[in-house]
């Protein structure tokens, strides 16, 4: 599903199908920078390349929200988990793409951190804005992203480079992320000299493009960041934030984002602000929630997600 600043002009009818169709699970292929979707289940739908490097993605798993449509945010999380142990096959990590908790408590951290400890992969997180609450984050950064102690990070895992940026310390005007100098600097200096042709996975909250600018879905110095992986034949950048799937390609970079495992979002301009639905007719939320499996393809140049899939089944 392809979005940019002119999703308000769809109709509300419209853009909840859109979500909905998005709850069904889509398999996802990436060759030259190039997506190509089918439904999971339906006509054309294939298995996953066996081989090459998979992995995980889940995101805002909110713990400490309790209100409607999800007073139990603990128990969708620990379905999410449930539905990764069911689906990771050989998947060799999982990362979170933010909003661990939802007032930056230690208590919730401790739910959070049990709860995903039963999906048993090693798991790489970036913090959401309601994760850096608390002593500008520092609790975050000390329990989960020991190696970036600005929640800023990067590590190789089967010939991947992964990049876990932090863009929600210093949030601009209407709520929209940054990067800010330091970071980009790093940025810069961790993809130099490396060969264009190695894949890169991209990972934050807020989402590096421009989705809605009236919502601050987007990162006010993003372009900057992706000025610096255009180089590279195979970027897939993956975010969370706006707890719904959608996508958007820039020649060789594609970018991606993820529903939650705690509640939905209205579709950009879809409603006065954005915010939980909190009307989600009832025995509706798991279509709406679920986690990701992306896998390096044989050839060791493209990045599939090959699985988008609900908490419903």
């Amino acid at each position: 599903m392809a979005t940019d600043e002119d999703a308000p002009s769809q109709g509300r009818r419209t853009a909840l199908k859109c979500m909905l169709w998005a709850g069904t699970g889509v398999m996802w292929t990436v060759a030259g920078g190039v997506p190509r979707s089918v439904l999971l289940g339906g006509d054309g739908a294939q298995a996953a390349t066996p081989g090459g490097l998979s992995f995980v993605q889940i995101s805002d798993s909110h713990i400490g929200f309790a209100n409607p449509p999800n007073t139990n945010t603990p128990g969708t999380l620990q379905e999410a988990i449930g539905r990764v142990n069911a689906e990771k096959g050989n998947a060799a990590l999982m990362i979170h793409t933010g909003d661990v908790s939802h007032l930056s408590r230690a208590a919730q951290f401790d739910t959070a951190e049990q709860i995903i400890k039963g999906a048993g992969l090693e798991t790489h997180y970036v913090p959401g804005e309601h994760d850096v609450l608390e002593d500008d984050g520092k609790p975050f950064f000390a329990r989960f992203t020991k190696g970036g102690p600005n929640g800023w990070y990067s590590f190789d895992q089967q010939g991947v480079h992964f990049v876990g940026l932090n863009n929600v310390q210093d949030l601009k005007a209407g709520g929209l992320g940054n990067l800010g100098h330091e970071q980009l600097e790093w940025l810069e200096a961790d993809l130099k000299g490396r060969s264009a042709s190695q894949p890169i996975v991209v990972f934050a909250h807020v989402p590096l493009w421009l989705v809605y600018k009236d919502w601050g879905w987007g990162t006010d110095d993003g372009a900057q960041a992706v000025s610096y992986l255009k180089r590279f034949g195979s970027v897939t950048v993956l975010n969370g934030h706006i707890h719904q799937v959608m996508q958007k390609v820039e020649g060789s970079v594609a970018f991606h984002t993820a529903r939650s495992t705690a509640f939905p979002q209205p579709a950009p301009g879809t409603a006065p602000s954005p915010g939980p639905i909190k009307d989600v007719p009832a025995g509706q939320l798991r279509a709406l929630l679920g986690v990701r499996k992306v896998q390096l393809v044989a050839s060791g140049k493209e990045l599939a997600v090959v699985n988008d899939t609900t908490l419903a089944g």
